[in-house]
């Protein structure tokens, strides 16, 4: 760890009296929910196609969502994963889609299959290039966003791939220029309020003679409370510095409790001792406050704030379009996908509407436990507009058997994962096409209840149980073992469970969802046998109202 200009003797002493972190409340704030308030459902070209897609077998799928009914039952989003982007940017630095198989553009494209009444999402990754070293949205986040909103993207996968993250450190500054046109107004740093680690350092190299350092990893930050201006509007901020390691920086800045901005230092030569770096920022007439620090501690916090950035650009493209336009505005839902590396499930919420919480699927059973036993755990992060995200389903695909997609299908349906398809919907069978459109289990991950199943009981055999926004509460038995088990469970265990809270009552309904079939259940229990690899779901409601059960069946 650098101290970077701190002396270890000062560091010390101030570790003992003041507070070693930094607030910053927006960083904390839930993103709006968009066209997530449920989890979406849709189809996505990763699992099938991987980078053997053309805007024909893109089209050709879309219409075939449309005739195949899965539209109709939910599934209105397709998403283009990597590949579908040029190797080169156009002439004005724009993502474009390649020259050869998406000829028409991506625009054109988006266009013809909203007109099936299909949304469309892209892919980029949070890196320089992407999974498929193509290029990418990292340090050009301003730019892609607005160009996927211009063609009418509603959604936007966003990878880990070729990652580089937020430095730790912050430069050392002497202070900071307010400028508009030709006016332009000097604060030293000796005009801010330092907090936590940050402190003045005498220095001969800038003309103040001090400079602030310790704005690092969260420990330090400087506020400026007198930055005053004439009238509302942009303006230029500028941030001077004495040059110091031959090591990337960062600050972090937030302007009157409202709006973020931030700075990066390149790596630096040392022919002057001073350098300066800019931003444009929004200012109100008046007195204005400016505070700068570096929020960065580690990785997590740096995928947190790179994440939560694309997120900010995606809304601000989608308004700026909408503006110009004079169309409604088509919100860009947006999916974390760094494959649960840095605990997004901690932070998701303030940056996107879904997370990874794992690495990528593949039409294994091994592979979908072994996915489906981290994310089960994750469930108290779950939320309206806000999801785990366990990857794509592999239904259909591989040599998956028709007990296992069924288990495969409840396991996804019960974690309130985004459901997207990832088989050749084009060539889809009768068996698949009847487990992804049982419309009882889609009605269960779509409850606008919102909350995550829980397990409840763990081993060969889990049961989970999730609360339903109608009182009911949805079992499903998941034998994850090679022979068929048998399993009972008593109602009371769901009406103790704080999480579920089943309501009390004397006799239940109790409606079997992939048998489609019914019983009223005066044993306080139910017992049941899985086969392998397969799983049971249940709606149990309390008190019996069978009409009601019936006529929502």
């Amino acid at each position: 760890m650098r101290l970077n200009g701190v002396c270890i003797f000062c560091y010390l002493k101030k570790l003992f009296k003041r507070q070693m972190k930094i607030d910053n409340p927006l960083a904390k704030e839930d993103i709006r929910v968009k066209d997530a308030a449920v989890p979406i459902m849709g189809w996505s070209s990763w699992n099938t196609f991987k980078n053997k897609i053309n805007e024909d077998v893109i089209y050709d799928t879309a219409k075939a969502l449309r005739d195949t009914g899965l539209l109709h039952v939910g599934y209105n989003y397709l998403n283009i994963d990597d590949n579908w982007m040029s190797g080169e940017r156009d002439e004005n630095g724009n993502l474009q889609g390649d020259l050869a198989t998406f000829p028409s553009g991506m625009g054109d494209l988006i266009s013809k299959i909203n007109d099936l009444g299909i949304k469309v999402g892209l892919y980029a990754s949070n890196g320089t290039e992407t999974c498929e070293n193509l290029p990418s949205s990292l340090f050009n986040e301003k730019k892609d966003a607005l160009t996927f909103a211009k063609w009418g993207a509603e959604y936007f996968k966003y990878d880990f791939c070729h990652n580089i993250p937020i430095p730790k450190y912050a430069p050392w500054i002497y202070g900071i220029d307010i400028s508009k046109g030709k006016d332009c107004t000097f604060y030293p740093t000796t005009d801010a309020v330092l907090e936590g680690l940050a402190m003045f350092k005498k220095s001969k190299k800038v003309p103040t003679g001090k400079i602030v350092v310790g704005l690092d990893r969260n420990k330090g930050a400087l506020t400026y409370t007198n930055i005053s201006v004439e009238e509302d509007g942009e303006y230029i901020l500028t941030i001077n510095i004495q040059k110091y390691g031959k090591f990337r920086k960062y600050v972090h800045i937030i302007v009157n409790d409202s709006d973020e901005y931030h700075i990066f230092v390149p790596k630096q030569k040392f022919y002057n001792d001073t350098a300066r770096y800019q931003t444009k920022v929004l200012l109100k007439k008046g007195l204005n406050t400016i505070k700068i620090f570096n929020p960065i501690k580690n990785r997590m916090t740096s995928s947190k704030y790179q994440y939560r950035y694309m997120n900010q650009c995606l809304d601000a493209a989608t308004k700026e379009v909408a503006k110009e336009t004079g169309q409604e505005e088509k919100p860009i839902t947006f999916s974390i996908c760094e494959w649960g590396f840095n605990r997004p499930w901690k932070w998701g919420s303030t940056a996107g509407n879904s997370w990874r919480t794992t690495g990528d699927i593949f039409p294994k059973w091994w592979r979908i436990m072994m996915i489906y036993w981290r994310n089960v755990k994750l469930y108290k992060y779950a939320k309206p507009g806000h999801w785990n995200d366990p990857d794509m389903l592999e239904v259909g695909n591989g040599d998956l058997t028709e007990d296992e997609n069924r288990a495969h299908f409840s396991a996804w349906a019960m974690m309130n994962a985004p459901l997207i398809l990832g088989m050749d919907v084009r060539k889809i069978d009768r068996k698949t096409l009847r487990i992804v459109t049982n419309l009882q289990m889609i009605k269960i991950n779509q409850d606008p209840l919102g909350k995550q199943a829980k397990r409840i009981k763990k081993g060969a055999l889990d049961i989970l149980a999730k609360p339903l926004s109608d009182g009911k509460v949805a079992v499903c038995f998941l034998n994850k073992r090679g022979s068929a088990k048998n399993a009972v469970l008593k109602f009371k265990t769901l009406v103790n469970d704080e999480y579920i809270k089943l309501a009390k009552a004397d006799t239940y309904y109790v409606w079997d969802v992939w048998e489609s079939s019914g019983q009223d259940n005066n044993l306080k229990a139910i017992d049941t046998t899985i086969d392998k690899h397969s799983a049971n779901v249940y709606i149990i409601t309390p008190k019996i109202r069978v009409d009601d059960v019936k006529n929502n069946t």
